[in-house]
């Protein structure tokens, strides 16, 4: 079956859901009133991505979109734990971008072989014996597991090559890929003949190589979504070095010079920071000129007047190709390496609810009071400091917490359990 490039794509991920707690009591002949012994439900699995060098496209994400990690197992007898939720594993191309698919916050850059773990299984349940008190001796309730974190996000993938080749199309960037690396595209005398990125390494002697790119055609208008340029300057993002290949042999009617300046105006357009990275300019197919070196002199006086390093290759004879990939080996050693880049996303604050969401109900002979806007409220109170627990009772009053538990029956003396801390009522 034949698959197709894909450099973005959007999934849904779903942590598993921790499992839930046991209610149960010891039961063995001979022996009376064993006790609770209700074991904790097992996590969720979490969702994990990790690099796949072995993958060049992001295809696999179209045909699939969700994604759910296994629920953890519920709690059992004898103070058994359930088994917690097998962990997701998701393989994706090196160089991906994982962003928030609501804000495009980078939430990480898949570039390095550690595992990230993308999103978190829920908590397991308590089980009963962990309500057991001298005075409650016997509970019958346990907690459910939590849900597991759940989103989409955005995919998107930058190459990760340390030089880029760009160019016009039929400038002869393919060729000169296939010269210098292992790596085959397919070329052909037509415009667009190369549909999508190719990677290749260069092994300079023994001890260094790097990874060149050939970045598919961009023409006039690249920026604003014109030929395929628009779909594949990302690519170039992450290259260090721009190898900016021109075709000098004017057989399609073609001028260097503005070929030369109106690929740099569309890199200047969609980045000028792209813009401003170093570039060697390669005159390609100067076998084809025969005893006619204007176009070469003219392009190469117009470039060096702007800074640019000079080269003359002919991809097809592989003239010059060799000292053209030695001059990008030196150069590179002189830059920064790849970029990669820091995340940026910042997670939304937990929903806080409203006190009227907040749940009170009795199991045996103790008070559940929970909900996510008492949590956000807990959360700042430090209960061993008596002023911010009178803090917190103030504020439960003043939410209508309080009135709502007597209510619910509640007296004073009762055990009452809030966000986890167990309390006695008293009015």
């Amino acid at each position: 079956m034949s698959t197709f490039f894909a450099d973005t794509a959007t999934i849904k991920v779903t942590a598993g859901r921790g499992g839930n707690g046991a209610v149960s009591f010891h039961r063995e002949k001979y022996i009376a009133a064993g006790g609770p012994d209700g074991g904790d439900g097992g996590k969720g699995g979490d969702i994990i991505v990790i690099a796949d060098n072995n993958m060049s496209t992001l295809a696999e994400f179209h045909r699939k979109r969700k994604y759910t990690a296994e629920n953890g197992a519920d709690g059992r007898n004898k103070c058994k734990s359930g088994p917690g939720g097998q962990d997701l594993v998701i393989k994706v191309p090196r160089g991906t971008l994982i962003r928030d698919k609501l804000t495009g916050g980078i939430i990480k850059d898949i570039s390095s072989p550690e595992p990230f773990v993308l999103a978190v299984g829920g908590r397991g349940g308590a089980g009963n014996r962990h309500f057991a008190t001298p005075v409650r001796q016997a509970p019958r309730f346990a907690k459910p597991g939590l849900q597991g974190q759940s989103f989409e996000v955005a995919l998107e993938l930058k190459l990760l090559a340390d030089a880029g080749i760009i160019g016009f199309p039929n400038a002869g960037k393919s060729t000169f890929l296939s010269v210098v690396t292992k790596a085959r595209p397919k070329t052909a005398d037509y415009p667009f003949t190369t549909l999508t990125p190719n990677l290749g390494v260069v092994y300079e002697g023994d001890d260094y190589s790097f990874v060149l790119a050939d970045i598919p055609g961009i023409i006039e208008g690249a920026a604003g979504g014109a030929g395929l340029g628009h779909d594949f300057l990302r690519h170039t993002d992450r290259c260090r070095l721009l190898i900016h290949i021109t075709d000098v042999s004017g057989i399609e009617g073609r001028d260097p010079v503005g070929d030369f300046e109106i690929i740099n105006a569309e890199l200047k357009e969609y980045s000028p920071a792209l813009a401003s990275r170093p570039q060697i300019v390669a005159a390609n197919k100067i076998d084809l000129l025969g005893d006619d070196r204007e176009p070469i002199e003219r392009l190469k006086k117009h470039v060096s007047d702007k800074g640019y390093d000079f080269y003359e290759i002919s991809a097809a004879t592989h003239h010059g190709c060799r000292r053209l990939t030695d001059a990008v080996a030196a150069k590179l050693k002189t830059l920064p390496p790849v970029t990669v880049y820091e995340p940026d996303y910042i997670p939304p604050e937990p929903a806080g609810g409203a006190a009227e969401d907040v749940v009170i109900e009795k199991q045996d002979d103790l008070w559940f009071v929970e909900g996510a806007w008492l949590d956000r409220l807990a959360g700042s109170v430090n209960f061993s400091d008596n002023e911010s627990r009178m803090y917190f009772e103030r504020m439960l009053r003043k939410a209508g917490i309080t009135e709502r538990m007597e209510q619910a029956g509640i007296d004073d003396g009762d055990s009452v359990s809030i966000c986890g801390t167990e309390f006695i009522y008293k009015k």
